[in-house]
């Protein structure tokens, strides 16, 4: 069974259906599940790493997320599920501490004309390792849907699976042994977004 972790932010509807499409063919899998219910917050976007380190703390599939890593077993973290994974934060005008699966910081956009903040719309992937199993059969040069206004710098380069430009180029999604992520949004990136996600469905089998 696949299970999504609900920390309090993002649209976790449209990516249990995407997952629920990507393994529609499967018929004796269950379908993805929400690993807790989400809960009513009015700044879920400066609280979802708290929460997720809170209920790391606690009972319930987050406090054992490390653990489950640990066992080998395919995790996809998405947009701020991608950013939680690393050690700190700039936003909110701190150094908010991440997760810290991976080395290294969330920074936002640098301010320079042209630039609009955050970047919404589709742009492009240069596939950096294109042996990372969730890109099989996804073109070199395809496009996703991005909605943020920070994002990682992993301190490993050897981690980074994409690379995307705007206005720098910026590490788009990490691969390392079992954990991958994406700071696009797979379940708005119509096929090559269902490509991955049928990808990692094949994993997680």
């Amino acid at each position: 069974m696949i299970a999504l972790i609900d920390y309090d932010s993002g649209n976790l509807r449209s990516a249990q259906r995407a997952l629920l499409k990507s393994g529609r063919r499967r018929a004796r899998r269950p379908p993805p599940r929400r690993a807790e219910r989400r809960r009513r917050s009015r700044a879920a976007g400066r609280r979802s790493v708290r929460r997720l380190r809170q209920r790391h703390a606690q009972t319930g599939p987050a406090r054992r997320h490390s653990e489950y890593i640990r066992t080998g077993r395919p995790f996809l973290g998405i947009c701020v599920g991608y950013q939680a994974l690393f050690e700190r934060s700039e936003e909110f005008n701190s150094c908010a501490a991440g997760l810290g699966v991976f080395a290294g910081k969330v920074v936002r956009f640098p301010t320079q004309p042209g630039l609009k903040v955050p970047q919404i719309g589709w742009n492009q992937l240069k596939i950096v390792q294109p042996d990372c199993p969730i890109y099989e059969g996804i073109g070199p040069d395809s496009y996703v849907y991005f909605v943020h206004s920070y994002f990682p710098q992993p301190t490993d380069a050897k981690i980074i699976a994409t690379e995307t430009t705007y206005g720098p180029a910026f590490a788009s999604s990490v691969w390392r042994d079992n954990v991958y992520a994406t700071q696009f949004h797979p379940e708005k990136s119509q096929e090559t977004g269902l490509r991955l996600l049928k990808n990692f469905v094949a994993l997680a089998n």
